[in-house]
């Protein structure tokens, strides 16, 4: 049997703000499939980052399960969790988060060498998935030096150096122009091809949702297939 890469299971999400309890994810359920391609659309403040972080387990339900690769992460040490993620997950933010003193080959090497990759490995494995996504020039560049399009390739080879399961990706063209968000898109879709990996997007933009395989929506902290 075929067992999902990510799954989450009545996930729901509620915020208290004084005496007022805001639901914002109701009973979520939801499975990932090696090598899928998803869409979560919704509006401006649906809880579709809610809903990534929850999956991601970069924060606690207050309902529900998530499982990452065939583990619960809530019934994981914080420690271990981090082990997980940097084993079957990758992410990619709207800003790319690289750490500014760093080249774009050390940023891309960084979750090998934090898993205790040996560095010549690490950075072999880095500057291939560059060289894959266009940035074989600019290897030793910081962040500071690189456009925002490049930066936002450079965080794409980050979140695949590991062959995670899946990478989940918070709009990973919000801040780009439609011809740079095109480009993006097509080497996610690439890598995605050619290595298995299933990636999640959420996003506001319709345009790149309807390039994914599946579609679903984010309406009213419900999930629903499009």
């Amino acid at each position: 049997m075929n067992t999902p890469v990510l799954q989450a299971l009545s996930l729901s999400q509620t915020f208290s703000d004084g005496s007022l309890n805001v639901e914002v994810l109701k009973a979520i359920n939801f499975e990932v499939f090696a090598g899928e391609q998803i869409a979560i659309v919704g509006t401006s403040g649906s809880g579709k980052s809610t809903l990534l972080h929850l999956l991601g387990g970069l924060s606690k339900p207050s309902q529900g399960e998530v499982w990452v690769d065939g583990q619960n992460i809530s019934e994981l040490s914080a420690k271990q969790q981090g082990v997980l993620r940097n084993r079957a997950l990758g992410f990619v933010y709207q800003f790319h988060h690289l750490l500014p003193e760093f080249s774009a080959l050390e940023n891309v090497a960084m979750p090998l060498l934090i898993r205790g990759t040996d560095r010549n490995e690490a950075e072999d494995r880095a500057a291939k998935l560059l060289e894959q996504t266009g940035l074989g020039q600019r290897l030793e560049h910081k962040p500071g030096e690189l456009s925002g399009g490049e930066r936002q390739r450079a965080a794409v080879a980050r979140a695949l150096v590991t062959q995670p399961k899946c990478v989940l990706a918070d709009e990973p063209t919000g801040n780009l122009d439609h011809l740079t968000a095109d480009h993006i898109h097509g080497i996610m879709a690439e890598l995605n091809q050619q290595y298995g990996t299933a990636l999640v997007i959420v996003t506001h933009d319709r345009q790149l949702a309807a390039r994914m395989r599946r579609q679903m929506r984010l309406v009213d902290g419900v999930l629903e297939a499009e």
